[in-house]
């Protein structure tokens, strides 16, 4: 008897550490750039930020995105740095409304429906989960210096619109990108200047 109550205690710890660690795990909602996170299609205009938030509000059923003209939602996601995506997992609105797919893309900033018919670096089949116990795995090596993220859900389980309610995205994160746009920038500044000075050349010759 004792070693059965000894097994089921150790049982519910391991249960906690899950959770704890799902939170520690499940926080990549804070590296995204909400000023420019954007979901077409949606019924409430900036309700897509509701549903990035974290792990133990995951069930709070009253902050969700739900669609507009038709089951379809596009979330256009930017990162503040480069982001390694190893998970994700989606709670969705009640039966019905649950999207049945997911498209992933990587660092193609502002998607559109158009845009979308391309293909996709990951799809997955997605069951109706309303408690976040379903965890998707993305391909690691696909998805490991991404800036960006663009989630794609065509269709659910057959309701005229679709809701999501959570999505958790799991991954490693480092200031990479940032260092690379101020490169970029940096590094143009002195072609536009050579141009000028080449024009500047060419006019004096000219006179």
């Amino acid at each position: 008897m004792e070693h059965n109550h000894v097994h089921s205690h150790h049982c519910e710890c391991g249960q906690e550490t899950k959770t704890e660690n799902l939170a520690e795990l499940y926080n990549l909602y804070s590296k995204i750039d909400m000023e420019n996170l954007e979901c077409l299609n949606e019924a409430v205009e900036n309700s897509v930020k509701s549903v990035f938030r974290p792990w133990d509000q995951r069930l709070d059923s009253t902050k969700f995105v739900e669609s507009d003209a038709d089951e379809e939602l596009l979330f256009n996601i930017p990162f503040t740095g480069n982001v390694k995506l190893k998970g994700l997992i989606i709670i969705g609105g009640e039966a019905g409304t649950h999207p049945s797919v997911v498209r992933l893309f990587k660092n193609r900033p502002h998607m559109t429906f158009d845009d979308a018919a391309s293909q996709a670096d990951q799809e997955l089949n997605l069951v109706e989960d309303f408690k976040g116990t379903v965890e998707y795995a993305t391909k690691i090596v696909k998805f490991s210096s991404v800036y960006h993220l663009t989630l794609h859900f065509p269709k659910n389980y057959g309701s005229d619109t679709s809701k999501i309610q959570f999505i958790g995205l799991k991954g490693d994160w480092s200031e990479g990108h940032r260092h690379g746009v101020t490169l970029c920038t940096y590094e143009a500044t002195p072609s536009m200047a050579d141009h000028k000075d080449k024009v500047l050349e060419t006019t004096n010759l000219n006179i």
